[in-house]
């Protein structure tokens, strides 16, 4: 789509669409501490000894985060929590392996851990987190592990 300049007041009906589909620089620092800057791209994950990633304070901004894991995870953990120990996090994840399991929160889930096998984190895992109220955040991943799985959510943010 083209660059398009207007002049002039802009009305939209159904709201506009930033950023959406556009992949982010591919990550291979050990950590990475999300930001408002970040909403709207694909981050592609790629570090094989695994990433600690940190969520912003959740606040109702309805930013979506969306991480691919571009490179399988061989050593360690990928892990994503969120900024402080009153935001959690609510939804699903599809790990899918031989035999694939749906796992969903807990109330206190504040952290998945992708470890390569069991809990997801094969090459082209895909996690999308949103900002949709004051201290919570909506899960949906689609995880490619190995073995056999396991819930990727925990409580460890305190």
């Amino acid at each position: 789509m083209a660059t398009t300049t207007f002049s002039g007041p802009v009305v939209s009906q159904a709201g506009f669409i930033t950023g959406t589909g556009v992949v982010g620089a591919s990550v291979t620092d050990a950590t990475l501490t999300l930001t408002s800057a970040n909403a709207g791209s694909i981050i592609p994950l790629n570090l094989a000894s695994g990433q600690a990633v940190t969520l912003p304070a959740a606040t109702g901004t309805q930013s979506v985060y969306t991480l691919l894991i571009g490179t399988t995870i061989s050593s360690n953990t990928t892990t994503v929590k969120v900024a402080n120990a009153t935001d959690v996090m609510n939804g699903i994840a599809n790990v899918g392996a031989g035999t694939g399991g749906v796992f969903g929160t807990l109330p206190a889930s504040d952290t998945i851990t992708l470890n390569g096998t069991t809990t997801g984190g094969i090459a082209g895992s895909i996690i999308t987190i949103t900002d949709i109220a004051s201290g919570i955040f909506r899960v949906n991943a689609s995880l490619i592990g190995s073995g056999t799985v396991a819930t990727p959510f925990s409580a460890t943010v305190s």
